[in-house]
């Protein structure tokens, strides 16, 4: 009998952030798959799973490549998928985890369209998105009433950024790290500065907030860093 891969989301950082229902998957795995980006130590997923894990589950570390075109790069990802599938058909369960929600951004889910044509049953867990954590940390709503909220790459393109943020009311950007000094002057010119905060590393030991952003917008900031802000009426 086959095993079940369960896709499941740890949350930003705190561990009693993850679900019930996460725990009780993890206690069903006899393997655990810890996501990484690239070849070295350590996994933030991982870590923040740690004190639900039993003790003799077995972990396997895949390194999953960031590209810009993930159908330009597959090599690795069918090595990962192999695995994963020799494993399963060994009747074990397999838990892959992954930062904040499954299905949001998330390296899961290039695995789940890698896993979702197999003769497989999968079964995919939620999990509080940084932005969510931090808005309910810091006593700040995401948005209310009939305001409208986007939800922002970073990485995107200046362009299509430009075309957003002077129709919205609220902005989510996530994945800030590599242009925050653009993003922080795009956002002072739409009059959505003032009332912005960032947060790195949400939920983690090494969390860092930052509220002036246009005051901060050289500094060098975290992978995991996430803005939220409102316009300024």
């Amino acid at each position: 009998m086959k095993g079940i891969f369960f896709g499941i989301g740890v949350g930003p950082g705190d561990p009693e952030l993850l679900t019930v229902k996460a725990i009780r998957a993890m206690e069903k795995a006899d393997v655990l798959i810890a996501p990484k980006t690239e070849k070295k130590d350590g996994s933030v997923a991982l870590s923040i799973a740690q004190p639900y894990l039993k003790k003799d589950i077995e972990i396997v570390y895949q390194v999953f490549p960031m590209v810009a075109n993930f159908a330009e790069s597959t090599d690795a990802w069918e090595e990962n998928k192999a695995e994963i599938l020799a494993l399963l058909e060994e009747g074990k369960n397999v838990a892959f985890l992954t930062l904040g929600d499954p299905m949001f951004y998330s390296t899961y889910i290039y695995v789940y369209r890698l896993l979702e044509h197999e003769d497989v049953e999968i079964q995919t867990i939620p999990g509080i998105p940084a932005f969510c954590a931090i808005g309910s940390q810091l006593g700040y709503p995401i948005v209310e009433g009939n305001d409208i909220v986007s939800i922002i790459p970073a990485t995107a393109s200046p362009e299509k950024i430009a075309k957003i943020l002077p129709v919205t009311d609220n902005a989510v950007l996530m994945k800030v790290y590599k242009n925050f000094p653009a993003i922080a002057d795009m956002l002072s010119e739409n009059n959505l500065a003032k009332k912005a905060v960032m947060v790195s590393r949400c939920g983690l030991p090494d969390e860092e907030r930052i509220d002036d952003i246009e005051a901060q917008k050289e500094k060098k900031v975290n992978y995991l860093s996430t803005i939220l802000t409102r316009r300024d009426a």
